[in-house]
């Protein structure tokens, strides 16, 4: 019987340090081209000093000596004002749905900024396992985050962790694909006792 993944949490130093990595993962699942890696990595550098930063790895099985593929990652981090994605989406969802709707979902909420699995490893529970990791024990009210619009196999994850529409067919200023906004309440749907954490990050 094959073994699932195993996750561990990383401190915002070592997510920083494995950004290669990761970034790797990132363009096998979002098929994207390498000069957007550079920016990319920017971005979750940056993202890693937002408050309240929580990362999880997924890791292949394997013998516990010697270092083990990565598979997969994601991440978050408490949302405030000043943060470009969270003050658009405040302001486009006070407009459309009012200040009470916007300040619900918004006003103490954990955004998941990434979610990636290896396309080799897609479809055996890993992102669902590392959203619940995430999403372990945090203070905030609602989880909220954002996915290409359509009916992705993502969406339907999200979808079944008890994730809803807040905003369809969004797009993000500068133009770019059209997105939805999604948030939850926490805990998420089926997660895990409150005492299931992640492993030591200190070796993979």
């Amino acid at each position: 019987m094959r073994s699932g993944p195993e996750l561990r949490e990383l401190s915002p130093e070592q997510f920083t340090a494995e950004l290669d990595a990761l970034a790797g993962i990132y363009a096998q699942a979002m098929s994207a081209p390498a000069a957007e890696l550079p920016g990319r990595m920017s971005i979750m550098e940056r993202h890693a000093g937002n408050p309240a930063f929580r990362a999880v790895v997924a890791v292949r099985p394997g013998p516990a000596d010697g270092r083990r593929p990565l598979i997969g990652f994601a991440y978050g981090f408490h949302g405030s004002a000043g943060q470009w994605w969270h003050d658009v989406v405040t302001d486009s969802l006070t407009a459309r749905r009012g200040r009470e709707a916007a300040g619900l979902w918004l006003g103490d909420s954990f955004e998941f900024a990434e979610v990636h699995v290896h396309p080799d490893h897609q479809a055996r529970g890993t992102g669902r396992a590392m959203m619940h990791a995430l999403a372990a024990g945090r203070p905030e009210r609602t989880a909220v985050l954002s996915t290409p619009h359509g009916p992705t196999r993502a969406r339907r994850l999200y979808r079944s962790l008890g994730f809803v529409d807040l905003l369809v067919a969004f797009s993000f200023p500068g133009a770019g694909p059209p997105y939805t906004i999604m948030g939850a309440m926490l805990p998420l749907r089926g997660a895990p006792p409150l005492g299931a954490r992640c492993a030591s990050p200190s070796r993979w």
